[in-house]
């Protein structure tokens, strides 16, 4: 009765646990499927520089699929990562997702348990080994990851990175061709230009260079993801929000020269993906080569919410 008596002095004593629910995880072998994507009134010939291939829409059973902020390929396969942690590959062929699978970055910044904790918003890949590095928004930290991204081989908070707004952070990411990365804030330091740093290597390396320079997008736009084209300019996509849920985004071109210690760059605006044939979040960009093309691709974040949709858009691009 002593035992019984205590246990309940307990539950009285200590408060049920009421804070945020754990965030969802992705299952190992995810239920994907890709359903063909066609605007309203079709695909038209050209979208400034980019010749649409085709699109579609990638839907889930599981609650912890969608909000997907990066985007990478590698070997045929694409790695989608979402704002929360979860990652799935998978490759497509004959419209059909083929073999997909599920990871979860059980190490990063905090303990995990909240999105905020794994607000993972932008990815490269090694292309020969597969080493992931990956941005956290909410920190402004970047990781290094082992290919399956069973563990965490790295880690950094650059200081370049301390001052970036949190929530607003590190939210595009890139390796450059010659090992070099650039790293872009969504916001800040004021409403015309972004805080983005040049590493000169491995970001999570503590002998790293690291220069500043700002980005200047379009107005009204903030960065969202960033890709290296084949010559080493930057691709660096672009959005905008107006409530409700009215989105557009800009690609703008910027070329690898300007990309220097202090400078301000800009780039030119080379397409304008809005309503009817894009009318979501479009938050990841990725680069590949195809029978001597570069295809753009674009993936769209559904804020997990889970009405909305989740389209993987390809497109070529021409010069």
């Amino acid at each position: 009765m002593r035992i019984i008596l205590s246990i309940i002095a307990v539950l009285l004593a200590v408060p049920r646990y009421s804070g945020d629910e754990r965030l969802p995880l992705i299952r190992a072998t995810p239920e994907i499927r890709a359903l063909p994507y066609v605007p309203a009134g079709g695909w038209p010939a050209r979208v400034g520089a980019l010749r649409p291939i085709g699109g579609v829409t990638l839907t889930s059973p599981t609650p912890a699929f969608g909000g997907f902020s990066g985007i990478a390929l590698r070997d045929g396969r694409i790695t989608l990562l979402s704002d929360g942690g979860n990652i799935v590959r998978f490759a497509i062929a004959g419209g059909r997702v083929i073999d997909p699978s599920g990871h979860v970055l059980r190490a990063g910044p905090g303990t995990g348990w909240t999105r905020s904790d794994r607000d993972s918003e932008s990815i490269a890949l090694d292309p020969a080994t597969g080493t992931a590095w990956i941005g956290f928004e909410n920190n402004n930290e970047i990781w290094r990851y082992a290919a399956d991204f069973g563990r965490a081989m790295g880690r950094a908070q650059p200081a370049a990175m301390r001052d970036w707004a949190t929530n607003q952070g590190v939210e595009s990411l890139t390796r450059l061709a010659d090992g070099r990365f650039v790293a872009i804030a969504e916001r800040k330091p004021n409403r015309r230009t972004r805080h983005a740093v040049l590493f000169s290597g491995d970001p999570t390396r503590a002998d790293t260079r690291i220069a500043r320079f700002l980005f200047v997008p379009p107005e009204r736009y903030d960065p969202s993801d960033a890709a290296t084209l084949p010559n080493g300019d930057l691709l660096i996509l672009t959005r905008r929000f107006r409530f409700p849920f009215d989105f557009s985004a800009k690609l703008v071109r910027v070329p690898r020269d300007s990309i220097r210690a202090g400078a301000q760059v800009a780039g030119r605006v080379i397409a304008t993906l809005r309503a009817p044939l894009v009318d979501e979040n479009c938050e990841g960009l990725a680069i590949t080569r195809e029978r001597g093309r570069t295809i753009v691709w674009i993936v769209t974040d559904n804020d997990a919410m889970p009405w909305r949709p989740t389209y993987l858009l390809k497109f070529a691009l021409d010069g």
